[in-house]
This record gives C-alpha cells, sequence and structure tokens, in this order.
C-alpha cells in the first residue's frame, strides 16, 4: 500500500496542464471576468449620469442575440421567403447568407474600450496632428432636444481622419455608432472597428436581401435610441466641394420613423474642415483620368512617400502640426416636425412621393452642413490666391483681400474660425502652411506666386468653403450645380456607405 507510483514525465506533464487549465477556467477567468464586468457597469452608470445623451441599452446588448433578432426580423424573413420563390434557392441556404450579413453588419460595442482607450488614443492622434478647435455649436438647440431622442449626427467628408477627430470631440455628449465602408474590413482592424460600435455597410451593393438585412439593423438602431453618425455624400469629397447627398441610410431611418411614437429622431448639422487634410493628393490623384488605371498603386506609393518625409522632417527636428482641424455642430433638425408639416407619416406614403420628401430633406440637410463649414486659414487664403492664379501679390494685399473676405463670410453668416482672435495671425498661418507645402512660393523680390502645378491642390482647399462663399457673395452657382433628381427612383435604391477611401 505505500508503494511508489512512478508515472512518466509526458503524462505527468499533462496532468499539469490541465489542472492549470481548470484552475483558469473555473477560479481566474470567471473572476477577472467578474471584476472587468463590474468596472464596465460602473463606467456605464457614470456615463449615462454626465453624458446629454444616454447610451441605450440595445448598444450594450449581446452582440449574439442582436445578430439572432435581425435574422429574425419579419422583413428580413420576408425577405428570404420572396428570393427563394423568385430564383429558387433553398430556404435554408438563404438565411445562411441573411445571418452573414447581419454577422458583418452588427457591431460589438464595448464602452470601456470606447471612452477609456478610444478617446485618449482620439485625443493624442488628433492633437498631435492638428491644432484641433470646437469652433461654433449651437448648445442652447442641443440642450433642447428632448431626452430620448434618437440623434444623427449628419457630417461632410473631407477625411478618413473625420472618424477619429468627430468621435473625440463628441466624446462629452456621446457615443457614436459609424457606417464605416469596406475599406475597415481587414482584421484585426475589424474587431477593433466593431467595438468601438461601428457596422459595416457595403458600398453600391445591389443585393436585395443584403438591403434588407441592412435596412432592418437601421430601423432597430433608430428604434431603440442609437445615435448614429452619417456622411450622406456616401463617400470622400475629390475636388473638395460637398458631394450630393445620397439617400440610403437617411431613407431608412425615415422609412422607419414613427412621427407619433414617443421617441424624436434628430439630425444634427456638422461641419468639418482641416488646414491640410492627409489624402489630398490622393483624392486628387483618383479624378486625374489618365493615371485612374494605375490609382491604387500611385496612392500607395503617395502615401508611403508623405510618411516618409514627415519622419525625416521629425528627425532633424523641423516638422510642424498640419495646421487647424475644426469641427462646427449646428441647429438640430427634428425628423418629427419636418415630417408633421409635409405629411403625416413617410412609412405609409406612395413610394415616389417618399423618394421625393427623402430627397427634400437630404438636400436641405446638406445646405445646413453646407452653412456651418469652418473657413480655416488655408481654405480663405486658397480662396482669394485662386481667384488670380497668375498674379504676385504683396503679402498686404492678399492680406487686405482675405480680410474683405472674412468680413462678407460674417455679414452673410458663415462661420469664419479665426485662430486667436486676431485676422493678421489667421492670415500668416494661412500663408505659412501653403508656403511650407509649397503650394505658394515667395521670390526675392518679396512677392508671392502660386505654384503653377499645385494649383489643383490649391482649388481643393478654396472649394472646402466654395458654397458658402458663393452663399455670400449671391452667387445661384450652388443651384444651377445641383441637377434635380425629384422622381428619380433608382437613386433611392443606391447604398449610402459613410467611408471614403
Amino acid at each position: 500500500m505505500t508503494a511508489d507510483v512512478t508515472l512518466p514525465l509526458w503524462l505527468a506533464l499533462l496532468m499539469g496542464a490541465l489542472a492549470l487549465w481548470a484552475a483558469l477556467t473555473r477560479i481566474l477567468v470567471p473572476g477577472v471576468r467578474w471584476m472587468l464586468r463590474r468596472r464596465v457597469n460602473r463606467l456605464i452608470e457614470d456615463l449615462n449620469r454626465r453624458l446629454p445623451l444616454k447610451i441605450p441599452p440595445f448598444a450594450l446588448a449581446k452582440r449574439r442575440v442582436l445578430i439572432d433578432r435581425l435574422c429574425y426580423d419579419p422583413k428580413v424573413l420576408a425577405a428570404v421567403e420572396a428570393e427563394s420563390i423568385a430564383t429558387g434557392a433553398p430556404r435554408a441556404v438563404l438565411m445562411g447568407e441573411a445571418l452573414r450579413y447581419a454577422r458583418e453588419i452588427v457591431p460589438a460595442f464595448n464602452a470601456y474600450l470606447y471612452f477609456r482607450i478610444g478617446y485618449w488614443l482620439a485625443r493624442r492622434i488628433a492633437c498631435s496632428l492638428y491644432r484641433v478647435r470646437l469652433g461654433f455649436a449651437d448648445e442652447a438647440a442641443l440642450a433642447a432636444i428632448p431626452p430620448g431622442s434618437t440623434v444623427v449626427f449628419v457630417m461632410n467628408h473631407r477625411s478618413n481622419f473625420d472618424y477619429v477627430l468627430v468621435a473625440f470631440l463628441a466624446a462629452d455628449r456621446t457615443a457614436l455608432s459609424y457606417a464605416v465602408g469596406e475599406w475597415a474590413r481587414i482584421w484585426p482592424l475589424q474587431t477593433l472597428i466593431r467595438a468601438l460600435g461601428a457596422y459595416f455597410v457595403r458600398r453600391n451593393s445591389g443585393r436585395a436581401l443584403y438591403r434588407r438585412v441592412l435596412e432592418s439593423y437601421v430601423a432597430m438602431a433608430v428604434e431603440n435610441g442609437v445615435a448614429q453618425a452619417i456622411y450622406p455624400e456616401g463617400g470622400l469629397s475629390r475636388d473638395g466641394r460637398l458631394r450630393r447627398p445620397k439617400l440610403g441610410l437617411i431613407d431608412y431611418m425615415l422609412k422607419a420613423f414613427e412621427p407619433q411614437g414617443p421617441r424624436d429622431l434628430v439630425f444634427v448639422p456638422v461641419g468639418i474642415n482641416y488646414d491640410r487634410v492627409l489624402e489630398d493628393r490622393s483624392l486628387l490623384l483618383s479624378m486625374d483620368q489618365d493615371r485612374r488605371g494605375r490609382g491604387k498603386l500611385a496612392a500607395i506609393g503617395t502615401t508611403l512617400a508623405f510618411v516618409a518625409r514627415n519622419l525625416q522632417l521629425m528627425a532633424r527636428g523641423r516638422w510642424y502640426r498640419f495646421g487647424y482641424a475644426c469641427v462646427n455642430f449646428g441647429t438640430p433638425v427634428s425628423a418629427r416636425d419636418w415630417i408633421m408639416s409635409r405629411a403625416p407619416d413617410l412609412r405609409h406614403a406612395e413610394k415616389e412621393r417618399r423618394i421625393a420628401l427623402v430627397e427634400e430633406f437630404a438636400e436641405e440637410l446638406m445646405a445646413r452642413v453646407a452653412e456651418i463649414v469652418p473657413a480655416l486659414p488655408v481654405s480663405l487664403v486658397a480662396t482669394v490666391l485662386t481667384r488670380e492664379p497668375m498674379r504676385a501679390w504683396t503679402e498686404l494685399e492678399i492680406k487686405a483681400e482675405v480680410k474683405a473676405l472674412m468680413d462678407r463670410l460674417a455679414r452673410a453668416g458663415a462661420k469664419v474660425y479665426i485662430p486667436r482672435r486676431d485676422e493678421d495671425y489667421a492670415v500668416g498661418a494661412g500663408l505659412r502652411m501653403l508656403t511650407l507645402r509649397r503650394l505658394l512660393a515667395r521670390g526675392e523680390d518679396g512677392l508671392y506666386r502660386a505654384t503653377p502645378e499645385e494649383l489643383p491642390l490649391l482649388r481643393y482647399y478654396a472649394n472646402a468653403i466654395a458654397e458658402v462663399v458663393e452663399r455670400a457673395e449671391g452667387s445661384s452657382e450652388i443651384e444651377e450645380r445641383r441637377p434635380q433628381r425629384l422622381g428619380q427612383l433608382a437613386l433611392a435604391q443606391e447604398a449610402t456607405p459613410l467611408a471614403g477611401t
């Protein structure tokens, strides 16, 4: 009974590994999970006490539950049945595709990651690259948004950096759920983006089943009060001007909205502008018909050259931040008030009538966004220089023209951001940025001249405020530039992605 029992070394190691695994899975991991969940719950309670726009329970629900709820939505089931009858595809196969779409779309919001890690990173990155400013916010109107409303931030799309900038500046109000394009569906970026509450949108997908799944998710988010951020332009502005709005996501939201219900749907216009857009040359390159075939390769080369050049400047101690990045928050638009003034309920309107109203609403939103795009130093100086691109300017002449432009914009109600409230400094900052980038050259005679080969880039920055300048100067070009699309039902079927590349 006291004899020794000898075990092979491999068996002893195996038993030890199994014992360690059992201790980890049964004792340590549940304990750590409980501690983390407790910290997250405390964070959410604290956030909901101080944030004007609370985090709804829907955003905190388990992702698996939301996926199942989306797949078995009556409209999704009806779409599966209709496609099965039309194509003869087995219903089980189509349900599998709907499940795949749902898994692709539904986010996995993590409040701790968003407000502790994501906010810290966004702040550090944004403030390292730019002088970040909140230029204007209609605080009274924002504070008057009825509690429990679903809030949608509607923005112009200047750069992929918009996601970082707006999430950082809006973090003292709420957590934003972005719709992100296919560019971000790469591992591990997609996992991080989902954890930050974003959902993926396939650009220009023609699959009816996919559209139905996406529409049902947007309807669920609107119904449950999830704050969202959308870019109606559907992608980055290639020439700097605002693009015509696409109707996809706005149509989905308005179709799901019940005007007589307890929850209002409020759209907040947001204007964004930069003294320097990180992708500016790549965006202009994508418009070049002669080089479009090798656009991706050229864009990668341009990006690598840009990074290498800035690293070299950092190593030499000659690197400067990319000027100002400014965001304005305008006066909210109540979908309830807007719809009730025109139609009792869009959900039951005829398709042609609904599309016409959705387009009218989207155009109004984009007009409000255009009104509050910040006029920054570089855009102001570029606007003056591109009017007479071959002229040689003295510094005093440039300052006089830019100040006159500032006055006209201010009188028209445009949002001119003047750093340090010093107009001379603002013009000097714009001149310095353009000179450092060699878009503007100062000769030995002391005169400034636009660099001829960089005129497209100068126009790109002037176009950022072209609409507000045209309004201030009484131009009718804006209305002439927007073709009427009322009644064009095919365009209503376009998906509206929020991310450009």
